[in-house]
């Protein structure tokens, strides 16, 4: 992927978002292939460059970079106060149990591979275990499959993907945390993910600029998830349309 191939959905002096697409890692170590590194070739005078999440290399979605020192500082705020919202759009082939409420387990990394992580019992928290919450509701159903709106209301590593798994709904897709690839319909059909479905929709970001205040960055799902749902009987339109503000 080229620098110029990017999506930009906004910029400013302040913050340049782009759409980010499955398949590469938001940062490297030793400035390797990512989507930082694309960002930075493809706006080179930004006063600064943070990166402002980390989507995982096979989620998709909206990812914003603070240009300046600023920016970077007032959404560091919001985030330590929690009041920075984000909201995911997943799709798994359970449906959670009730419709929608909060997922609070902590997180620790997974004895038995340090790359993934596992969620944690309240007798069983020790060190390296961090606190985690998720807000999260049914938005709608197509067939077998089921759209799950998800606030992190926290920024653990994989977070999103292990309280799904744990309250039995795992992500399309997500073979590490007990996600189905391939699913049969009832009419026989066969549905395949390829990678995990969980996608980045909306975000927004306190900027500098008081006559902006607050920055909504919405973005629409990539046409494999959009694909998916469809064959499953959904219309787009159920994993796009605008919400009411998160209450």
């Amino acid at each position: 992927m080229t620098p110029q191939q990017l999506r930009v959905v906004y910029k400013d002096h302040h913050f340049i978002a782009v759409a980010k697409p499955s398949g590469i890692a938001t940062t490297a170590p030793d400035d390797g292939p990512c989507l930082f590194a694309l960002v930075k070739q493809l706006d080179p005078n930004a006063p600064q460059l943070h990166p402002l999440s980390r989507l995982d290399t096979q989620v998709s979605g909206v990812l914003a970079f603070a240009r300046t020192g600023w920016a970077n500082q007032l959404v560091l705020e919001a985030r330590r106060t929690g009041h920075l919202m984000r909201r995911y759009l997943g799709i798994s082939a359970q449906v959670p149990e009730p419709l929608s409420g909060d997922w609070r387990s902590a997180i620790a990394i997974d004895a038995r591979d340090p790359k993934k992580r596992r969620a944690v019992a309240a007798n069983e928290r020790g060190a390296g275990t961090k606190e985690a919450h998720t807000r999260y509701q049914l938005r709608a159903s197509a067939g077998s499959l089921y759209a799950l709106d998800l606030w992190p209301q926290t920024g653990r590593t994989h977070q999103l993907r292990v309280h799904a798994a744990e309250a039995s709904c795992p992500l399309l897709g997500d073979v590490a945390y007990d996600g189905v690839k391939r699913l049969v319909l009832a009419n026989g059909r066969i549905l395949s993910a390829g990678r995990v479905m969980l996608h980045c929709a909306e975000l927004h970001l306190p900027h500098p600029d008081s006559g902006i205040g607050t920055l909504r960055l919405e973005l629409e799902v990539e046409p494999d998830m959009a694909k998916l749902w469809a064959a499953a009987g959904g219309q787009p339109d159920q994993l796009n349309r605008p919400l009411s503000p998160q209450t």
